[in-house]
């Protein structure tokens, strides 16, 4: 688990007076307007005033303290900037997707330990998690709250409800 996320990653400038076009690598500009700080590097070195941030269309329009000219902005694309995770508050039920690779899918009736989660992919309204089963292979979970019991990071782990075949053999003809 990391301790600074990426925010977001300046692609052009915006503007004359330092304002810059930046795509988000976060949950977008809601979520960043209530961030005060960034940081040019993951290990959390040079810290720089966030004030302000806005949405253009599936962009963000940024403003960084220091960067007040077009030139000043020019030298910024291509960066990506960072966030503490301390600094963020997620709502109840939400989670980084980083404190939740690794943890371990258990099914929460059973105990029965089907994997880890190796990636989460967002393709729609809900997370798919990419369990990495013990023997090497994969399956695919969605974490919608039908099968989603809880979540307990100081645990690493994340309890579920499947149905049948969801990790165990195939049924109704639904072979690979």
């Amino acid at each position: 688990m990391f301790d600074f996320l990426p925010a977001f990653k300046v692609v052009t400038t915006h503007g004359v007076r330092g304002e810059m076009k930046a795509q988000p690598l976060c949950d977008g500009a809601a979520f960043l307007a209530r961030i005060k700080r960034v940081y040019t590097s993951a290990q959390g070195a040079g810290e720089t005033a966030l004030q302000g941030v806005r949405a253009q269309g599936s962009m963000l329009l940024v403003r960084l303290a220091g960067v007040d000219s077009m030139d000043a902005a020019r030298a910024l694309v291509g960066h990506t900037f960072y966030f503490a995770k301390q600094d963020a508050r997620l709502p109840k039920g939400r989670y980084f997707i980083d404190d939740l690779l690794g943890c371990a899918v258990t099914d929460a009736d059973t105990g029965t330990v089907y994997g880890t989660i190796a990636e989460i992919d967002h393709p729609a309204a809900h997370d798919i998690y990419t369990v990495r089963r013990q023997d090497g292979s994969t399956a695919l979970f969605p974490a919608v709250p039908e099968f989603l019991d809880r979540v307990d990071l100081e645990a690493r782990a994340v309890y579920v409800r499947p149905i049948p075949g969801m990790f165990d053999q195939p049924v109704n003809g639904d072979e690979e």
